[in-house]
């Protein structure tokens, strides 16, 4: 409210400390200057009734009459009773004359106004409260909060022109510091006569319990949905931030601190502990995080321009222990609408709030972390048991007859192996989940490393438990390889391998893996299937990278023996151009010198009995040209030896067919060297004779169970049948009798016969399995043996929790060492004496040099 004032009136209005946040009249620090004598004034006045005239013009002040006043005139007065040496009791009148006013006066304004339902109300404490007394409660608490704040509006106001005039007793009363100023004293007069005043006579109920829980339901009102009077709240909570509860006015004595915010975390406290517990009847997760979001929000909003700044972290506090921490686990579980179903659902902005209130009140996360890894294991789970649950594929052909059409030449993809497809599904299944929860974690869950770590031992975890993990892993990186990559671009293929490598990282039997890339590598490049020579280096490129050198040296070498095997073929070519005989010539040969230690060679030999079968009775002509080859060979490579691989080859063969009518057709044949071996035997035979199984064996010398499966291709499958069987069935008996087919069609000049099922490329049976697993065993122990060995030469003396520590590190890139084999090697290497136990040292062994 403005007060008329003479222009000479000088007035120092109450303005805003920056540093406490109070109302408070900031004084201006002036040199304070005697007034100028007036000739009216007469030295031979009295004490009393300088001060008469000046307590009238305090009052005249305060009824906003002071219009006619004179500020020079009224701080003279003031300044002739401080030099009367009457200060004190200048202090202590000002005292009494502001405490009169505020009793007489501001109290009684301010009781009036208090109706009786704002004092026998209760602080609301649920919504059904709050509407009960919305609308009278409301009304009257308005009216209260405008004359409070009118009151101590113009408190501040009068005061600050009081101490103005007073301001030279200010100076010389307060220099000793026993007295607060009189700005300081009306404060606290007005904190105890109208604040602390009872609302009626004999009430316990005073204007500040009243102000409280007024405040208190409009807050409740807000929260309820209501729109209140936030400027007029704003100025009471600044009433009480100006006013302390001593005279020192320090910072945690303000009256705010002191009462009201206690009150307001309280109730806050019990509203969201009843919020939370209604929103989880409700049943719904994301009704849940975006109310808690939303009360956030409105709570630091209040804090900022309703309340004070300095309670925004306590309240805060209160939202995350009631509504977040005490709920947070029971929300991410909730069926039907928790985190389970925004992942299956891919609900990115419920994964976002639920992170957000999760990291309110746990670093870790650990609620959400917990039900994110639970079912990414669920569904890695289910993703095993798929790709596990396909039947084992019965026997037909690798591949169906394909080549060049008469008239284009066109070739056919061969149809995948179911149980490979599936091993295949496999892996892009996961490669999928793995993308889903990563735009998860990206986009949701902020790249929080808490979370990527825990996504990444999860799909660690269920990947391992799939045995067949690095099997089927080695399938997709084969089938990929070998016409995966037919019409990708550079950057596609770049990010096919970097999926697979991606899959790689999580494998822990790394040396499993390496055993099977290695053997579907080898039927790649000798079979001359692989799409692209520059992709494949590219993935040992990426390997290396991923793994370390030591896991691609084999890899490497393998490529290193095609290398030198093509320029040892193009000499020999060139040495029989010179010195060969004609006949030789007809015969391209190729040749691919394998080092026996590098090629899996006993993984793509072994027939059904174990044992590595290397026979085969090769034709006169094909003969001839072998020893050609070694003679060339071994001259140039003395004190080698070469062991022929009849298995691993192929034939180009031309073969004709006279039809019944005269006429002749014509193929170009692409077999297996079995297949060749075998189909030359017809040359020798006439027309409608044929030739047994027995009869075929012998003359060939051909493994029982290779014989089969390459008699099966030529003669069974329905678009290869070079040959004819008697009696005609699916299966070969050593009684059936075979038959060149001179009635052989297919539309294609060139026809590709693959041999029947049991390839490299192919998923395990049980019983392959079984051998591969003890080849594994047999291999990591040797592994095991030579890491004791490298660290006792090094340690010369080690305990033995120590050693078993350092192993485990050591293998771990490779595979996870079983603690009971290492036990066993290390007792083995006791036996033969490369390590001894240590008589006094307990657990401790030495090396034996």
């Amino acid at each position: 409210m403005a007060i008329p004032l003479d222009p000479r009136f000088r007035v120092s209005k109450p303005v805003h400390n920056p540093h406490t946040g109070n109302m408070a009249a900031m004084r201006a620090r002036h040199k304070i200057r005697a007034p100028r004598r007036s000739a009216a004034s007469a030295p031979t006045e009295d004490f009393d009734t300088i001060w008469g005239e000046l307590s009238s013009s305090l009052t005249e002040i305060h009824t906003k009459n002071g219009s006619s006043l004179s500020f020079e005139e009224l701080y003279r007065n003031a300044y002739r009773m401080v030099l009367m040496m009457r200060g004190d009791d200048l202090y202590e009148r000002t005292k009494s004359l502001e405490e009169n006013w505020l009793r007489n006066h501001v109290q009684k304004q301010v009781t009036d106004s208090i109706l009786p339902i704002l004092v026998r109300a209760q602080n609301p404490t649920s919504m059904a409260d709050v509407q009960d007394q919305s609308n009278e409660r409301r009304a009257a608490g308005e009216r209260f909060l405008a004359v409070l704040k009118d009151a101590w509006s113009d408190h501040l106001l009068c005061m600050g022109m009081i101490t103005d005039v007073l301001m030279y007793m200010d100076r010389i009363i307060s220099a000793d510091r026993t007295k607060p100023s009189i700005f300081v004293a009306s404060m606290a007069l007005f904190r105890d006569h109208v604040l602390r005043a009872p609302v009626r006579p004999g009430s316990n109920v005073t204007v500040a319990d009243v102000l409280e829980s007024t405040v208190l339901f409009m807050i409740q009102l807000e929260r309820a949905g209501h729109i209140i009077e936030r400027p007029l709240i704003r100025h009471c909570i600044q009433m009480l931030e100006g006013l302390y509860e001593t005279i020192a006015e320090e910072e945690s004595t303000k009256l705010y601190l002191t009462t009201f915010e206690i009150a307001f975390l309280n109730t806050s406290r019990d509203f969201y502990r009843e919020e939370g517990i209604r929103l989880l009847e409700v049943g719904d997760a994301a009704t849940f995080c975006r109310i808690a979001s939303q009360r956030i929000a409105e709570e630091q909003e209040r804090c900022r321009y309703t309340l004070a700044a300095i309670t925004e972290p306590k309240i805060a506090e209160v939202l995350n222990q009631e509504l977040i921490r005490e709920n947070i686990e029971e929300v991410v579980r909730l069926e039907g609408t928790g985190v389970r179903y925004m992942l299956d659902q891919k609900q990115l902005d419920g994964l976002w709030n639920v992170y957000i209130l999760n990291a309110r009140v746990d670093e870790k996360k650990r609620a959400l972390t917990g039900e994110v890894s639970k079912r990414i294991v669920e569904l890695g789970l289910e993703i095993n048991a798929s790709s596990l649950a396909q039947p084992q594929a019965p026997s037909a052909p690798e591949k169906d007859a394909g080549g060049e059409k008469k008239e284009k030449g066109k070739e056919k993809e061969k149809a995948v192996n179911p149980q490979t497809a599936s091993a295949i599904k496999w892996v892009d299944d996961i490669l999928a989940l793995k993308r889903q929860f990563d735009d998860v974690w990206e986009k949701s869950f902020m790249s929080d490393q808490n979370l990527h770590k825990s996504i990444e031992d999860s799909f660690n975890d269920f990947i391992n438990k799939n045995s067949r993990s690095s099997e089927y892993l080695s399938l997709f990186f084969d089938e990929n390889l070998k016409k995966g990559i037919k019409g990708k671009t550079e950057n596609e293929v770049d990010a096919l391998l970097d999926n697979g490598i991606t899959l790689l990282r999580y494998i822990r039997d790394k040396d499993l893996f390496e055993t099977y890339y290695k053997k579907h590598l080898a039927r790649r490049l000798l079979m001359k299937r692989s799409a692209s020579m520059d992709a494949e280096r590219q993935m040992i490129s990426k390997m290396k990278m991923e793994v370390g050198n030591q896991f691609t040296q084999r890899i490497e070498a393998m490529f290193k023996d095609m290398a030198v095997s093509e320029d040892l073929t193009a000499s020999y070519k060139e040495h029989i151009a010179r010195h060969g005989d004609l006949d030789q010539k007809r015969i391209d040969l190729d040749v691919h010198i394998l080092t026996s230690t590098m090629w899996p060679l006993e993984a793509m030999l072994k027939a059904r009995n174990g044992e590595m079968q290397m026979r085969c009775i090769f034709p006169r002509e094909v003969e001839s040209i072998k020893q050609s080859f070694e003679k060339f060979y071994l001259d140039k490579h003395s004190g080698r030896k070469l062991s022929w691989q009849a298995p691993m080859g192929s034939v180009d063969l031309r073969a004709t067919f006279q039809r019944s009518n005269g006429k002749t057709s014509r193929f170009e044949l692409n077999v297996s060297t079995y297949m060749m071996v075998i189909l030359l035997l017809f040359n020798n035979i006439p027309d409608g004779e044929s030739l047994t199984f027995e009869e075929i064996q012998e003359r060939t010398g051909i493994p029982e169970y290779d014989l089969i499966r390459n008699l099966q291709s030529l003669a069974v499958a329905p678009k290869t049948r070079v040959l004819k069987k008697e009696p005609m069935s699916k299966d070969v008996n050593p009684t059936d009798r075979f038959f060149f087919n001179n009635n052989f069609q297919s539309p294609f000049v060139k026809v590709r016969i693959g041999v029947v099922a049991g390839g490299a490329n192919k998923v395990e049976n049980q019983d392959q399995r079984k051998e591969t697993e003890k080849k594994m065993s047999d291999e990591r122990g040797g592994s095991i043996e030579a890491a004791i060995v490298r660290i006792m030469k090094q340690r010369k003396k080690l305990g033995h929790v120590g050693l078993m520590n350092e192993v485990l590190t050591q293998l771990s890139a490779r595979f996870v060492p079983d603690v009971n084999m290492v036990k066993k090697r290390i007792e083995s290497l006791i036996d033969r004496e490369y390590l001894e136990r240590l008589e006094d040292e307990p657990a401790t062994y030495g090396y034996i040099a």
